[in-house]
Order: C-alpha cells, then structure tokens, then sequence
C-alpha cells in the first residue's frame, strides 16, 4: 500500500504543478509585454489628420494567452461613443474586431520588445497600416496610422497616450 500511496501523491503534486505552470503563462507573457496596461489619450500632444481628434479615448490593453485583448473606449469629436474591442496573438494572422466602423479585422507583429506593426483590414482589404511604440520609461504609447478613415479619406494620425 506504501508504494501505491507514494505514487498517488507523486501524480498528483506533478499534476498540480503542470496546471500551475499552465495558469501562470498568458501572466508572465503579459508582464512581459509593455503594452499591457491602461492608456489615456493625450489630445494636446496627438496629430489627427484629417482630424478631428476625439474628445477622450482610453486604451486598456491586457494579456490573453500568448497575445492581448484590447478595449477601447471614448467620445469623438462630435460627442458619440466610440469603441473598439479585439483579442490577437503577434503572429500576423487576421482576428476579428468587434464595434469598429472602419475595420473588420486586425493582424499583430512583432518589430521589437517595445514596437509593433499592425494591419487594419475591411472585407479583407487593407484599410490602414499602424505601428505602436511604447517609450523606453513605458509611461508613453505612440500609434501612427496611415491609411483611410470610414469615409475613404486619407488618414496619417499619430496618437500619444500616457499611461494610467
């Protein structure tokens, strides 16, 4: 019985530490990532062209599993709410968007541990391309997006958000 019962407890302490060694993954990933956090537009130091800026904007960006789940919220220019949600993986593989009126789907790469590359799509056609960077002091998050907005207009914006 001692043999059996050694063995039961051996299975179930590995057991246990395979499912903790699981669990905590998408959390090391996450903190490793400096994006993750919560990001406050700042309007003053942003260029929106052909603009208007939206009045507010708060990015909060957390990790899921080996990528990050974002949500985006705020009023725009005109004072209706905005959003934008998504949940993607650095692989360059299309994810779906939800609530975002002028794209559909978006893809994630990697340039380097602070930049990456985004691809904004409608219908499967590139509607904007867009690199995030994140400041040596992590306190600042710049998007610049080049492409067309919802109307088909011509789109250079450079967003600076300021961490929460």
């Amino acid at each position: 019985m001692t043999r059996i019962y050694r063995s039961t407890v051996i299975s179930v302490v590995l057991l246990g530490a395979l499912w903790a060694v699981n669990r905590s993954t998408p959390t090391a990933f996450a903190q490793s990532d400096p994006a993750v956090g919560s990001w406050k537009l700042n309007v003053a130091k942003s260029k929106y062209a052909p603009g208007p800026a939206p009045k507010t904007q708060v990015v909060t960006i957390t990790g899921a599993g080996k990528g990050i789940r974002v949500v985006s919220k705020g009023v725009d220019w005109d004072g209706k709410a905005i959003s934008t949600e998504y949940t993607a993986s650095y692989d360059g593989r299309d994810y779906p968007v939800l609530f975002n009126l002028v794209y559909d789907s978006i893809s994630l790469k990697r340039i380097d541990a602070n930049t990456s590359e985004l691809v904004r799509k409608k219908g499967g056609k590139v509607i904007q391309n867009a690199r995030r960077a994140i400041s040596a002091d992590g306190k600042t998050m710049t998007v610049s997006t080049t492409g067309a907005d919802d109307h088909g207009r011509k789109v250079d914006n450079v967003a600076v958000f300021d961490r929460q």
